[in-house]
Parts: structure tokens; C-alpha cells; sequence
């Protein structure tokens, strides 16, 4: 197949056909090993282009691989050979309606870019994934991104109150819209959310705002292990809802403290990172419900803090992780979850797993939703090192379904996770999603080998 064609139907600059070039699309942060090399990357500038492109697709019946801003986790926008990347990364626009209360968001935007944005207005967008700082908006959307505040403020889905998408044959939907209540016809716009690309591209969001959040005070717990850690936070969560609870395990601390140095407590087995933004007395009131559920679970040391400043530095350790643990070695990414009274079950699997395989796997967690960042790391070069950590991978996805969890909070399934997607679902949903995705998608162009 020539991409020729398709050159002449779009502006010039906006397909590349270049080798060099087109290296730079083949893979999210993953790097999953089995994506290929595509046709052509289109960087489509506007929703127009993503019509033609997707239309010049479906007439010739090559895949068509989505991509935001590549920072994905699961393998969600590697490359296929001969197929299409269609990358959104130039589809930037920001909106901000301050009577609506809503961002209208092309989705090349960041979500750091949203959020400051909105906060010219007085205005806060909470979905706030780690990497929030280098995520694009449509990847968000992708993924039904979570991330840090989700345990108080929800995730992704929660904000999106309307989308604009094109559909697998080049079709343009407009679903939902600026109404905070509408339940007219068929959920779909819930449907796309999380889709992960395979029924349809985005190419607007409209996006919830709320107002600014509160003043934050902060709490800093240190503990012997993570079974004492995890014991904590599922006492806070009978009383309270915290506006953060974030968990780093006593290698991912260390992983920090050799990447950039911030203060963490080396011998420290676990560390809880939490927040309280509830108003004014009633602040003192969850940091202490908090103070007191961690001392009871044998927290060594307990450090308070009502000093912004002062907080966001220990905030910012705990987003280091992945950067500092990839320092490492090469990594493979779980984000596996478990209902939240399970959470010391979930942490006392994954340390079992990392023993049994003589392997490293540091875990970061959104602790206070029972979403957990198991990061395995191993050696590329040593074929062995590399067997061990997929083994592992797959056995730490099997004890979360094992514990009723999720094999994904917020990172997606992609294609690194589809292998145990049967498992959690079960046959009779698979066969449900399949249904769907051949409904929208007959032809199965869009993002193929994503999922199912």
C-alpha cells in the first residue's frame, strides 16, 4: 500500500512517511515490545483531517491506531504494521465557559494545560494522573484516567459531560454537551470513555469544571511495612474521605531518594502521603481522624503540616516514583486494584510474587481507592531476567481478579493486560464487548490487538 494518496487528500506537513520520523510514533512509555511500523503517521491539525484520514482508512481497510501524547502505561497506542497512526498531538484548543462551568478541550491538550486554564478563572479541573504534567486530554479520556485526587474527586469519567468523536467509517458524533443532568436516550457517551481508542477517536471533550479547591493540609506517616500502611488506610476510609492517600513501599521511597533527593525517610517500610481539603475547622478535624488511624496502625513517625509548600514537596516525591524507579532498569507496569478492606491482601501478594520470582517490584499505590502501581524491574539484556518479570506480571494481574480487583484502575488494558481480560470479565461480557466493538467498528480498523 502507498500512502501517496493520502498525502494529496491532507495539507502539507500533516502525513509523514519519513523512517526517522515515524520511529518517534511507534510506541507509547511502555515500549511494548511487539509494535510495528506503521504506513504513515497523520498529525492531524483539526477534525476535518481526522475524517479524511480515518475515511481514506476504512476505504482501504488499514488500521488505525490512535495517539495522544504517547505517555501511556499499557501498550494502548503501539504501532501496527502497515496501518495508520493517527496522531492528535496538534490539537491543542482550550475553552473555558465560566458560566457553564466547563473546559471545551481539543484533545492534544495536557492535562496540566486544562488545569491551568481553568484556574485563570478560579476554576479547578481535578482528574490529576501523575504524569498530568506531560498527558494529554484525549489520552485521559482513552484510559478513564484517575490519578491522585480520584479517591475524593472521582476519575475521568466523572468530568466528561460531552464528546465529539468520529466513528469508524469517518462519521462525526456529537454526544452530550455543557448539561450537567441529561439522561436522553442511551448512555454512549460513557461508552467512548475508556474505550482506549477502538470505537471511535475523540476530538473534542467537554470537560466538568468545579470551583478551585480548598486550602490542603497534609499528613506524613511512616511505618514499619506496607501490611501496616495498608492497615491504616482502611481504617481512614470507614470515617472519612480524605482528598488524597497515596502509598509508597520502602524500594520505591529509596527508588526516590536516588533519583532526586527529597527528604523520605530511607528505613521507613511504607510511607503515606495524605491530604485533607475539607473547610476551615473541619480540616483539623480529618487531618486528626487520619493522625490517629495511623498511629493506631503502628505508625512510627506521624508528621503534619498545614504549609502548602511544605506539603506539595512530599506530593511531588510520590509523583518522582516512575521516573526514579526506571532509573532502575527496564520496568513492566501494572495498576492493579482491589476493593479497598483487601488492600493489605493485594500489597501481601505482590511482595510473594517478588520473592518467589528473586525480582524486584516496587509498589506506589492510590491507596485510598485500592489502586496500586506494582512496577516490576528487570534486566533486558538477560533473556531470563526479562521470562521472570512476565511471569510475575501475569501472576500479580491473577491474584487482584483472585482477590475480586481489576487488573486496571486507570492505566487501560491495551494490549500488555488483554490476556487476562477474559478472566476478570468472564465469557459472557467479553463476548458482550465484542458485540459492541463489531457494531461500531465492522471492519476492525481502529486500534486492533487494543483490548480484544
Amino acid at each position: 500500500m502507498d500512502a501517496a494518496a493520502l498525502v494529496d487528500l491532507l495539507p502539507d506537513g500533516v502525513v509523514t512517511t519519513d523512517p526517522e520520523a515515524i520511529e518517534k510514533y511507534r510506541f507509547d512509555w511502555s515500549r511494548d515490545s511487539t509494535a510495528g511500523t506503521p504506513l504513515a503517521v497523520v498529525r492531524a491539525e483539526n477534525t476535518d483531517q481526522v475524517q479524511t484520514a480515518v475515511r481514506w482508512a476504512a476505504e482501504h481497510r488499514l488500521p488505525v491506531v490512535p495517539r495522544g501524547a504517547g505517555s501511556g502505561l499499557s501498550g494502548g497506542s503501539s504501532a501496527i504494521d502497515g496501518g495508520l497512526v493517527l496522531s492528535l498531538e496538534r490539537m491543542r484548543a482550550i475553552e473555558i465557559d465560566t458560566d457553564c462551568r466547563v473546559a471545551v478541550v481539543e484533545p492534544g491538550a495536557f492535562n496540566a494545560e486544562v488545569k491551568a486554564a481553568a484556574a485563570e478563572h478560579g476554576l479547578w479541573y481535578p482528574p490529576d494522573p501523575s504524569s498530568y504534567e506531560i498527558c494529554s486530554i484525549g489520552g485521559n479520556v482513552a484510559t478513564n484516567a484517575g490519578g491522585l485526587c480520584c479517591v475524593k474527586y472521582g476519575v475521568t469519567t466523572d468530568y466528561v459531560l460531552g464528546l465529539d468523536v468520529v466513528l469508524a467509517d469517518g462519521t462525526l458524533v456529537s454526544l452530550g454537551g455543557k448539561r450537567i443532568k441529561d439522561v436522553a436516550g442511551l448512555s454512549l457517551l460513557k461508552l467512548f470513555v475508556g474505550s482506549e481508542g477502538t470505537l471511535g477517536i475523540v476530538t473534542r471533550a467537554i470537560l466538568r469544571l468545579v470551583p478551585k479547591q480548598a486550602e490542603r493540609s497534609t499528613l506524613v506517616a511512616s511505618f514499619a511495612d506496607v501490611d501496616a500502611a495498608a492497615r491504616a488506610v482502611v481504617e481512614v476510609g470507614r470515617s472519612i474521605r480524605p482528598s488524597m492517600m497515596e502509598l509508597m513501599d520502602h524500594a520505591s521511597i529509596n527508588a526516590v531518594e536516588d533519583f532526586r533527593q527529597m527528604g523520605l525517610d530511607r528505613d521507613a517500610g511504607a510511607l503515606l502521603v495524605a491530604q485533607s481539603d475539607a473547610p476551615g475547622a473541619a480540616r483539623e478535624l480529618e487531618v486528626a481522624v487520619m493522625q490517629e488511624a495511623c498511629q493506631a496502625a503502628g505508625a512510627t513517625e506521624v508528621f503534619v503540616t498545614a504549609d502548602a509548600e511544605e506539603g506539595e514537596m512530599f506530593v511531588e516525591a510520590r509523583r518522582a516514583a516512575f521516573p526514579a524507579i526506571e532509573q532502575r532498569g527496564s520496568l513492566l507496569l501494572e495498576d492493579v486494584g482491589a476493593p479497598i478492606p483487601l488492600l493489605p491482601e493485594l500489597l501481601a501478594a505482590i511482595t510473594t510474587i517478588a520473592d518467589k520470582y528473586d525480582i524486584e517490584i516496587p509498589v506506589v499505590a492510590h491507596a485510598g481507592d485500592g489502586n496500586t502501581h506494582p512496577i516490576i524491574v528487570y534486566d533486558a539484556s538477560e533473556p531470563a531476567s526479562e521470562q521472570r518479570a512476565r511471569e510475575a506480571f501475569d501472576e500479580v494481574m491473577h491474584a487482584a481478579i483472585a482477590l475480586g480487583g481489576t487488573i486496571t484502575g486507570e492505566h487501560g488494558v491495551g494490549r500488555a493486560k488483554k490476556s487476562a481480560l477474559p478472566d476478570q470479565l468472564g465469557p459472557e461480557v467479553m463476548a458482550l464487548t465484542r458485540r459492541v466493538k463489531d457494531a461500531l467498528d465492522p471492519d476492525g480498523i481502529l486500534n486492533p490487538g487494543a483490548i480484544l
